[in-house]
C-alpha cells in the first residue's frame, strides 16, 4: 500500500540543515490503523505531507499501491491525491464562503463528477454525518464537531483508500474530539486505511500500530491486536 524507502527531508535554518525526516523507512499495509506520535518538531507532520503528496522528499523513494510516485508527473501525482486519499485537519480547512454541502462537494467538482450524481452523493454524505439540519450552514455557523463532521464528509467523499489525519481533535474539547475519532475508526472498520498524527498519547493508544518519533527518525513501531 504505502512504502517509504531512505526518505530524507531538510530545511535551511540560516548556515544549519535540519532534518525533519532522516532516512525514513516504513511500510503501511492496506487496512491499517497507524498512529504517528512525537512532540512539536519531531517529522511527524512532514512525514504525513509527504505520504499525502503535499510534500516531497530530498531523497528516498515513496511507492503508492505499488507505483513509484517519483515517477510521476506533478498532474498524475494531484490526480492520484485527489483520488486516493483523504485529508483531515486539525483547523477544519473548510472554505468560509461555501455552505457546508458546497464544502463536501467541492472535491467531486474537482474530480469531474456529473451534477447529478454530486448530489446524490452530497446527501448521503449528509446523512451518514448527521449534517442534513447544517447543509446550507457556512462554516461560521457550525459548531467545531459540526464542522470537523463536515472537513471529514469532504475528505471522504471521494472513496478514498487512505485518510490522513492531522491533529484531528486538537480544536476540540474531549467530549466531541472522541466523537470525531468514532467516525474515522467506523471510516477504517469498512476497509478503510487511516493514518493518525497526534502529539495525545490517549488518543495514539486507540490505534492498532503506533509509531513514535524524535528528531525526524523513528523511535519505535509497535503493532497490538484490534479489540
Amino acid at each position: 500500500m504505502i512504502r517509504l524507502t531512505a526518505i530524507t527531508r531538510t530545511f535551511h535554518m540560516g548556515d544549519q540543515t535540519v532534518y525533519a525526516l532522516n532516512n525514513i523507512n516504513l511500510h503501511i499495509a492496506s487496512g491499517e490503523y497507524v498512529s504517528i506520535m512525537g512532540p512539536s518538531g519531531s517529522g511527524k507532520s512532514t512525514l504525513l505531507n509527504i505520504i499525502g503528496l503535499l510534500d516531497k522528499s530530498d531523497s528516498g523513494s515513496y511507492e503508492l499501491d505499488n507505483r513509484l510516485i517519483s515517477d510521476l508527473s506533478e498532474t498524475e501525482q494531484a490526480q492520484i491525491r485527489r483520488e486516493k486519499i483523504g485529508f483531515v485537519f486539525q483547523s477544519f480547512h473548510l472554505v468560509s464562503r461555501l455552505t457546508a454541502a458546497e464544502n463536501i462537494e467541492l472535491p467531486l467538482i474537482l474530480g469531474g463528477i456529473p451534477a447529478t450524481q454530486r448530489q446524490i452523493r452530497v446527501n448521503e454524505a449528509l446523512q451518514a454525518f448527521e449534517l442534513k439540519q447544517r447543509a446550507n450552514h457556512r462554516p461560521s455557523e457550525l459548531s467545531g464537531g459540526q464542522r470537523q463532521r463536515v472537513a471529514i464528509a469532504r475528505a471522504t467523499i471521494m472513496q478514498p483508500s487512505v485518510i490522513l489525519a492531522d491533529e484531528p481533535t486538537g480544536n476540540l474539547d474531549h467530549q466531541i474530539g472522541a466523537e470525531v475519532m468514532l467516525l474515522l475508526e467506523k471510516l477504517h472498520r469498512s476497509g478503510t486505511t487511516l493514518i493518525v498524527v497526534t502529539h495525545d498519547r490517549e488518543l495514539g493508544a486507540r490505534a492498532h500500530r503506533q509509531i513514535a518519533m524524535r528528531d525526524g527518525k523513528i523511535l519505535t513501531d509497535q503493532s497490538h491486536d484490534a479489540d
